[in-house]
């Protein structure tokens, strides 16, 4: 049995196909972590959302934004569904529409298996989360979410303020802050305020803000972690974390991190339209 954790698809359901077939994934045997965005860009957002439902039985998935933004946009009236790019609009008049969205719709904000010693997320945790908060908090989104009316949350989740997470915060300005930090996070500043226009790669952010798993006195967490969404830092491990969306959908890789063995080893296939495979030891 492989236990492989897999960055950010949107849409690249041939880059998909191939990375399944260098690490030798058996659906008899293997489990896949997917770190979200599922969706979007990559051209073929029906069929790669279609593929990552089959492999239910076999994968743990987590939401991210791009995921989040086809959910909200589906509550929207068909008039303005039909003006989004044609990637989503695929999924979006799809003949199994409801069925592939209600099981996105389902799927959690966070991954944890202590068992195995990983935890997963799209983007961040807050720098003052531990796992047991981070568990909790995802819990609040997802009892709106996964409930049987989850519009609401779907339309308010929109928006940059508040830019920080406080524990008294309350309503839909709660749930926001919280799938903010899941699923939009890169830099932040030590008391956990989100830089939302910092994108790049470390070392061009504004002067006081962090990667998010760099803050000063920041929690011990007692798990590794994967996430996705930072396509411009790249491959990085180290402190524990784990982050691999290596930009498929911009020309990059699409990666594969073993979850299951000691030393930490991936496997990368190029992204959209490229048919070479990469192999090797990630550096810490």
């Amino acid at each position: 049995m492989a236990i492989w954790a897999i960055g950010d698809l949107q849409g690249c359901h041939d880059a998909t196909c191939r990375l399944l077939d260098a690490i030798g994934f058996d659906p008899a045997r293997d489990r896949l972590w997917f770190c979200g965005d599922l969706v979007n860009r990559g051209g073929q957002s029906l069929e790669t959302l279609r593929l990552v439902k089959s492999l239910d039985a076999n994968s743990q998935v987590v939401l991210g934004n791009h995921d989040l933004s086809l959910l909200a946009i589906a509550q929207r009236r068909e008039e303005e569904q039909a003006r989004v790019n044609p990637d989503l609009r695929a999924v979006l008049f799809a003949p199994d529409r409801d069925e592939l969205l209600e099981w996105l719709r389902m799927r959690p904000l966070i991954h944890v298996d202590h068992a195995l010693g990983w935890a997963m997320v799209h983007a961040a945790l807050a720098p003052r989360w531990t796992l047991a908060q981070a568990e909790r908090h995802a819990a609040e989104v997802h009892q709106r979410l996964h409930g049987p009316n989850p519009r609401a949350l779907l339309s308010g989740m929109y928006g940059n303020r508040p830019d920080t997470f406080h524990p008294r915060l309350q309503g839909m300005d709660r749930l926001r802050a919280i799938i903010n930090v899941f699923t939009r996070m890169r830099y932040c500043t030590p008391r956990g305020t989100i830089s939302f226009a910092d994108k790049g790669a470390p070392g061009t952010q504004k002067p006081g803000t962090y990667p998010w798993f760099m803050v000063p006195g920041q929690v011990t967490r007692e798990l590794k972690i994967v996430f996705g969404h930072w396509s411009t830092l790249g491959l990085y491990m180290g402190l524990g974390i784990h982050g691999i969306d290596t930009g498929c959908v911009w020309g990059g890789k699409l990666t594969a991190l073993a979850l299951d063995e000691e030393t930490p080893r991936f496997v990368q296939v190029a992204g959209c339209d490229a048919p070479p495979v990469t192999r090797g030891t990630a550096r810490r």
